[in-house]
């Protein structure tokens, strides 16, 4: 093996996996654990959105020290504080975990710029899309048994299992990690100097949000997306145990699962040419608020819209992100593309805060059912912003 599948490059793909095993984790059991403390859905979503929030303030820092430091050094240092987050988790309640979530959101931005940096400078530029897809699809790895494990866990009813799991993941990930090496081998200097110039445009690029009609619409369509696949992660493990039948860990399983199968089988469906597919697009929307609907839906039908709704939220997770982050490879100017899908990626993980910071009082003055209907009409709010009634390539216009 080669390029973007030789071992060092897997090593990397492993250490992801090694690091989003705890957050898969800690999904299930922080909201659990916050409903047991007699904690509200507005506390544990605010609890459980600090992780994203921070994650998306800290990304430009992230990017300007990994590259001033290098990746290798600056990823070492970052798994250390991960592991102290982690181990913050086993030795403090409800109180501790807001600090605890928003240590490891910093720590994610870090680690995830981290990866990509190192992956980007490393590999050719020809492997640069693969190396990233599979850092990608090894994130969601953990997602297809990590909420069981956590099910598992809280029903054993004694914490020292959770806290034995964190340390555990917290030693293995570090040691993992601090013996990852990256042979920079491409035009790093370049490279690095390409985005200094694009970083010192960030603050002037963040007009372009509303400016720059692409960027705008992109960004709310993955904004709205994204609430509803923040309030799933957030409030399922609650709102599975009000059914009669409903597994939150078979829940999460389904829908991780299906991001990576999809991922797979459906690469070449996603559109690549630079040009806006509104039926394609509009069709993904359904799909999320098609899910979101199944799972409010489940509280009076069952278990089959439940699980549906998990295979459907997956399917659409899996064809959104790709399909706007690709179009707006082409679509965005060149002087300072990388610096606004970076700001697209924050609106992405803005969304996913927002899931549970907003629909957590939505859930507190109705109920979770209400909850997921709200954020179905959300994502089919969305389809007209998806509609346009011509296909052609674009250099960036402005509204």
């Amino acid at each position: 093996m080669s390029g973007a599948m030789s071992w060092p490059f897997l090593r990397l793909y492993l250490l992801a996996l090694l690091y989003f095993s705890a957050n898969s984790i800690l999904n299930v059991i922080i909201p659990l654990r916050g409903e047991s403390a007699g904690a509200s859905s507005t506390t544990i979503g605010l609890i459980m959105g600090a992780y994203m929030l921070a994650s998306m303030c800290f990304r430009p820092w992230a990017g300007a020290i990994v590259e001033k430091y290098g990746p290798i050094k600056v990823l070492r240092f970052i798994l250390i504080m991960n592991g102290c987050a982690l181990i913050l988790y086993t030795v403090t309640g409800l109180e501790g975990y807001f600090a605890a979530r928003m240590l490891q959101g910093v720590c994610t931005a870090f680690f995830s710029m981290a990866l990509h940096i190192g992956i980007i400078d490393a590999l050719p530029e020809k492997e640069r899309s693969q190396g990233i897809s599979f850092y990608s699809l090894f994130t969601y790895i953990p997602g297809m048994i990590g909420p069981l494990l956590a099910l598992g866990i809280w029903q054993s009813g004694s914490m020292d299992a959770f806290a034995i799991t964190m340390v555990t993941i917290a030693v293995f990930t570090g040691l993992f990690g601090y013996t990852v090496k990256l042979d920079q081998s491409t035009n790093v200097a370049a490279a690095n100097g390409d985005r200094t110039v694009q970083r010192m445009s960030t603050l002037g690029s963040l007009g372009q949000l509303v400016k720059n009609r692409d960027l705008f619409r992109c960004s709310v369509l993955m904004v709205a997306a994204s609430i509803v696949f923040g309030s799933i992660t957030t409030f399922m493990p609650l709102y599975a145990a009000q059914l009669k039948s409903g597994n939150a860990g078979v829940y999460l399983m389904l829908q991780a699962g299906a991001v990576v199968i999809a991922r797979y089988a459906l690469s070449k469906r996603i559109p690549s040419d630079g040009r806006w597919h509104s039926l394609f697009i509009m069709g993904t929307m359904c799909l999320i608020a098609a899910a979101a609907f199944c799972v409010s839906a489940s509280l009076w039908w069952g278990a089959a819209p439940f699980y549906a709704g998990a295979l459907l939220m997956g399917l659409g997770q899996a064809l959104l992100y790709p399909t706007l982050t690709t179009y707006l490879s082409f679509a965005l100017p060149q002087t300072n593309r990388n610096v606004m899908i970076g700001l697209f990626i924050a609106m992405t993980d803005l969304g996913v805060s927002l899931g549970g910071i907003i629909m957590g009082p939505v859930a507190d003055v109705s109920s979770y059912s209400f909850m997921y209907m709200v954020c179905a009409f959300l994502a089919a709010s969305t389809v007209v912003i998806a509609f346009r009634n011509y296909h052609t390539n674009f250099e960036g216009g402005t509204l």
